[in-house]
C-alpha cells in the first residue's frame, strides 16, 4: 500500500460515516445518489494501492458504481418503504410517488450502460469485458424497463437482485480480462519460440530419463 491508497480509504470512510450516515441518509432524498460515492471508492483504492497514482480506469469503475447504486437501493428502498417512513430515512419512495421512483430506476440503469462500456476507451480490457458489460447492462435495463408496469408487490426485488448480479459479475469480467493480459505479457517476455533451443531440451531430458533408469524405452524424438 502507499500514502494515496490510504487517504483515499480514510476519505471514503470518514465520507460515510460522517457525510452520508450522519447527514445526507435523514436529510434529502438525494442521499444515496450522493452518499455512494463512498461505496464506489474501492476501485481508486485499489489502483491507488498497487500504482501509485489514479488512472482512468479506476475513476471509470468509480463511476460505474455511483451509477449503479441509486437503482440498486432505490429498488430495495421501495420494498421497505413503510420502515424507512416510520426510521424518518427520506429515500426516494418514500417521498417521491412509486411511478417517479421507477422512472429515475430505469434512467440510472441506462445511463450506466455507456458508462461501463466507456472502460474500453481505455484500452484496459476487450471483447470478453464489452459482450460481458453489454448483456449485463442490457439485463438490468431490461429489469428496471420492466418494473415501470408491473406493480405487484415485491416487483422490484427482482431489479435488486439484477443489480447484485450485475456488479458481481461485470467485476469479475474486468478480473478475468486483465489476468488473461498478464498471461499474455509474461508469455511476450519469454522471446518468440527457438526451435533449436526445443530440440535441445528435448534431447536434455532423453538424456536425464536414461541416466535415471538405462533399461527405459526413449525414443528419438528429434
Amino acid at each position: 500500500s502507499n500514502l494515496l491508497a490510504a487517504c483515499l480509504a480514510l476519505s471514503a470512510t470518514l465520507f460515510y460515516v460522517f457525510v452520508y450516515t450522519m447527514w445526507l441518509k435523514r436529510s434529502t432524498p438525494h442521499n444515496i445518489v450522493i452518499g455512494g460515492a463512498a461505496g464506489a471508492a474501492p476501485p481508486l483504492v485499489a489502483w491507488a494501492a498497487v500504482t501509485g497514482t489514479l488512472g482512468a480506469p479506476a475513476v471509470i469503475l468509480f463511476a460505474v458504481i455511483c451509477f449503479w447504486t441509486p437503482p440498486h437501493f432505490w429498488a430495495l428502498a421501495i420494498k421497505y418503504k413503510d420502515d424507512y417512513a416510520r426510521a424518518g430515512v427520506p429515500m426516494l419512495p418514500v417521498v417521491a410517488t412509486l411511478a417517479s421512483t421507477k422512472r429515475q430506476i430505469f434512467a440510472y440503469s441506462v445511463v450506466l450502460l455507456p458508462v461501463s462500456l466507456s472502460l474500453l476507451l481505455t484500452g484496459t480490457v476487450g471483447w470478453v469485458y464489452a459482450a460481458s458489460a453489454l448483456v449485463l447492462g442490457g439485463l438490468f435495463v431490461w429489469e428496471a424497463w420492466r418494473l415501470r408496469s408491473n406493480d405487484a408487490p415485491g416487483a422490484a426485488m427482482g431489479v435488486f437482485r439484477a443489480s447484485i448480479y450485475y456488479l458481481a459479475f461485470i467485476f469479475i469480467a474486468v478480473a478475468a480480462w486483465l489476468r488473461q493480459g498478464e498471461r499474455q505479457a509474461e508469455t511476450m517476455q519469454t522471446g518468440p519460440f527457438d526451435p533449436a533451443a526445443f530440440k535441445e531440451a528435448l534431447r536434455t531430458l532423453r538424456t536425464l530419463t536414461k541416466e535415471s533408469d538405462p533399461d527405459i524405452f526413449v525414443p528419438e524424438l528429434v
